[in-house]
């Protein structure tokens, strides 16, 4: 017992007395998934599935940083395309990207689409996305309170709107994953759309998530900017004034929202750019919003 004691004391002096990156070394784990690898969010056929073609089954495709050392902070992109079609690799894998360059831990999310689908189905499979991540946080190594979602044009109403319709999950429920909440710890919106009242509404987004004739009280529902609450995660936007698909009235309108109900909340519009840029890497002006991005999550204390 006392060699014991004596071995154990000798280990900590030495732990202590070793350099940072060599303590930092012995605490590392071996990386996890450096491939990209799709998991489909239900086993079996989806709720609602109106087939059994790729069509048919959401997916999150995951990306994982190098360093997959945790708890990380983690994000599920939902890519854009009208809700008619996915821009996978532009909105999808390209921020994948660059959110495993910060250390985040990155989930692609490929959603059912209309006409072949309508809400509630979209809705549901962005808040099933968001509950796997969280139910399986310790096996990925990600800290279940720092998980986000992060959407462009018609991804970005996804995103909006489960950042507007969410709960805490059902405690009864038989799949492990159902008992998880699908609120987002914060979002970051990139030329959303946002409303599917207004003059400016992306028609073609709305005809596709609500059909040709939607209820009022139902495209009243689905308009983000009326659905804000002070329970709303924190809130990034990015946006140009020259977009003309889908107009800056629509991030003003939410970013406001977001102002009202007392939402941390950060809106960049730059003057030029078409809409669906991306990242816009390829344009120096445009590049910055990334940057912009990276350290609104620094101060949220969601990257060090």
């Amino acid at each position: 017992m006392i060699c014991l004691k004596v071995v154990t004391l000798f280990s900590l002096l030495m732990l202590a007395a070793a350099p940072p990156g060599r303590v930092w070394a012995q605490q590392r784990q071996p990386p996890i998934l450096q491939d990209p690898q799709d998991v489909p969010l239900w086993t079996g056929r989806a709720p609602g599935a109106l087939g059994d073609t790729d069509l048919d089954k959401p997916s999150l495709t995951i990306y994982m940083p190098p360093n997959t050392n945790g708890p990380m902070t983690a994000v599920i992109i939902a890519p854009g395309g009208g809700y008619g079609r996915l821009s996978m690799n532009l909105e999808g894998r390209a921020p994948a990207n660059y959110f495993n360059a910060m250390g985040v831990a990155a989930f692609v999310l490929r959603y059912r689409l209309g006409p072949r689908y309508h809400h509630p189905i979209e809705l549901g499979d962005a808040q099933r996305a968001i509950r796997m991540v969280r139910a399986r946080a310790a096996e990925w190594r990600i800290a279940p309170d720092r998980i986000g979602i992060m959407g462009f044009s018609a991804g970005g109403h996804l995103a909006s709107t489960a950042s507007t319709h969410f709960d805490s999950g059902d405690a009864k429920a038989s799949d492990p994953i159902d008992r998880a909440s699908s609120r987002p710890d914060f979002a970051v919106l990139c030329y959303p759309v946002i409303s599917m009242t207004e003059a400016w509404t992306h028609q073609g987004s709305k005809k596709n998530l609500l059909g040709d004739n939607p209820a009022p009280e139902l495209a009243r529902s689905l308009s983000s900017e009326t659905q804000v609450t002070a329970t709303t995660p924190p809130t990034f936007i990015y946006q140009t004034d020259a977009d003309t698909t889908v107009p800056s009235e629509n991030a003003v309108a939410y970013y406001l929202a977001l102002r009202k109900a007392g939402v941390p909340a950060e809106i960049h519009i730059f003057r030029n750019g078409p809409h669906g840029t991306g990242l816009g890497m390829t344009n120096p002006a445009l590049g910055e919003w990334p940057r912009l991005l990276t350290n609104w999550l620094r101060i949220s204390g969601l990257i060090n």
